[in-house]
């Protein structure tokens, strides 16, 4: 879930040259049929999405999202109209739940939930626990879920607790969120407690790496993120960022040199698809945006999920003249990764549910993958290098995260 300040709501040459793939001459924007062939394309590879906020938007505002509800940007019948085949939901975990307690409740809670839509739509949803059983269940008609737990606080400062939620389904753990926690820096947070990361927090990525649970550094502070790359055995992941090439003020995005140290890693970058944090200009120009939205939504006791709170950003935000990235943009911050360090540390992390009013055109709900997918093609990049955007490269990581496991755990023996 990407919170955004006042709004709440060179080994790589060689790797970038052979693996980034122009074709001779892209299609004309008019060209329909690159339109069908993306959607032929969605509808044949994987999809995988490495963070939706769909736990946090039905604990807040509840829906069946086994039929078409037009009030969510995730439900099945729009799932599978976009192409995606599998999704790891997040089990949003606020912050003030570590000072008040309630933090492990709360996430076992959203986890029941996830549990209790599966078994309600087994013929629409079913679980995904490892990267065989997503590979194995493609041809049928469910869309897959995985479970990553945002926020490490439900951990509560008991090491245990890491095998106890990866036994329940949690495959990753995004260690921080928008405010400095018990075990890391958040890239939100000027405070700055640990400079970087805590000794519980330490302890943890070592359990992590032990029990094969992959270890999500968005939100993370630089230092934290520095720290966490030099413990870890296995491969990193940030879920749902994006790159600080194109938001030079944005701490919580990546930069180059933060993208080159994951790809040497072996890790993968999940681009976030919030306008703000795909282009700086509606960045900037949404933090008073969202301090004007925020202030009015606590004066008329409205959430920002509901629909009267909803139209009213619209309005606000059309009043003001604050316009969306476009899905060319998501294709931007790909493309960047793929130049940089080469297409196979680069994937898709929508945060969708999370945004509130910020999804780009084209991209406004799960239907818009093959939008996404035909601006990769006028880009030039080929049906292989597509298919490892789409989900193979974060199913490659995930493998190596278990396979580290392994080796760690037959060393003990």
């Amino acid at each position: 879930m990407t919170r955004v300040p006042g709004y709440s709501a060179v080994v790589f040459a060689l790797v970038a040259a052979t693996s980034f793939v122009r074709a001779c001459g892209p299609a004309g924007p008019a060209d329909t049929s690159l339109q069908d062939r993306a959607s032929a394309l969605a509808r044949r590879i994987l999809i995988l999405d490495s963070h939706m906020d769909v736990p946090y938007r039905l604990t807040a505002r509840m829906a069946d999202i086994s039929e078409r509800t037009f009030t969510t940007d995730f439900d099945y019948p729009r799932a599978r109209e976009g192409g995606l085949k599998a999704a790891f939901l997040a089990v949003y975990v606020p912050q003030r739940l570590e000072e008040a307690g309630g933090a492990l409740e709360h996430a076992l809670r959203q986890i029941a939930l996830v549990e209790g839509l599966v078994k309600r739509s087994p013929g629409k949803f079913a679980f995904a626990r490892t990267p065989d059983e997503v590979r194995s269940r493609l041809g049928g008609s469910q869309v897959l879920f995985s479970l990553g737990m945002e926020n490490g606080i439900p951990l509560e400062h008991d090491l245990r607790n890491v095998r106890m939620f990866f036994d329940r389904g949690i495959r990753y753990i995004t260690l921080v969120h928008a405010r400095d926690n018990s075990l890391a820096d958040a890239s939100f947070d000027t405070t700055h407690t640990w400079g970087g990361l805590s000794p519980f927090g330490r302890e943890v990525i070592g359990e992590m790496n032990r029990v094969g649970m992959i270890i999500d550094v968005s939100h993370m502070s630089d230092s934290a993120f520095t720290q966490t790359l030099r413990l870890s055995t296995a491969p990193v992941v940030a879920t749902h960022s994006s790159c600080r090439a194109f938001t030079p003020g944005l701490e919580r995005n990546m930069s180059d040199e933060m993208i080159r140290e994951l790809a040497a890693h072996g890790g993968v970058i999940q681009i976030n698809f919030a306008s703000s944090f795909l282009v700086d200009s509606i960045r900037q120009q949404m933090a008073t945006v969202g301090d004007s939205v925020g202030q009015y939504l606590r004066e008329h006791n409205l959430h920002h999920l509901d629909e009267k709170a909803v139209e009213y950003t619209r309005s606000y935000r059309r009043e003001k003249g604050v316009p969306y990235a476009d899905v060319r943009d998501i294709a931007k911050h790909i493309d960047h990764v793929a130049k940089l360090v080469g297409v196979d540390y680069v994937g898709l992390g929508s945060d969708f549910e999370g945004l509130g009013d910020d999804l780009p055109t084209g991209m406004k709900d799960v239907t818009g993958y093959p939008n996404l997918i035909r601006e990769l093609l006028l880009l030039g990049y080929d049906e292989p290098a597509i298919e490892k955007i789409c989900g193979g490269n974060f199913l490659r990581v995930w493998e190596e995260v278990l396979r580290s496991a392994r080796l760690e755990r037959s060393s003990e023996e």
